[in-house]
């Protein structure tokens, strides 16, 4: 099944409460001084991105399935580790993440 978001074509439908996010540049930080932080050296893990598939939800001991609650097409701020890295064959960066990944959605 095959998703579409904001002109990207991907393969890959995520299973359970997994997301695929498609990471976005976080914008460099300027510090005090005016001096700017490049997003490579800053200490902070979370990233920026936007959802381009999500999976059916969390399914519960009794067989209950719990939707995921974000959207394809929502910018979100979410942890991921070299280890949740996919790749779909374009220039982009992308990242499976469970839902509790998603830290906030931002505008």
């Amino acid at each position: 099944m095959k998703k579409e978001s904001q002109n990207t074509k991907v393969s890959i439908q995520p299973l359970g409460d997994r997301v695929l996010v498609r990471k976005e540049e976080m914008p460099d930080k300027k510090s005090i001084a005016g001096i700017i932080i490049p997003d490579t050296a800053q200490k902070e893990k979370s990233k920026l991105g936007t959802v381009i598939a999500v999976g059916k939800g969390r399914t519960t001991d009794e067989g209950k399935v719990i939707p995921v609650t974000v959207e394809v097409g929502a910018k979100v701020i979410f942890n991921a580790g070299w280890d949740n890295e996919v790749s779909v064959g374009d220039d982009f960066e992308y990242f499976l993440v469970k839902e509790s990944d998603i830290l906030a959605t931002t505008k």
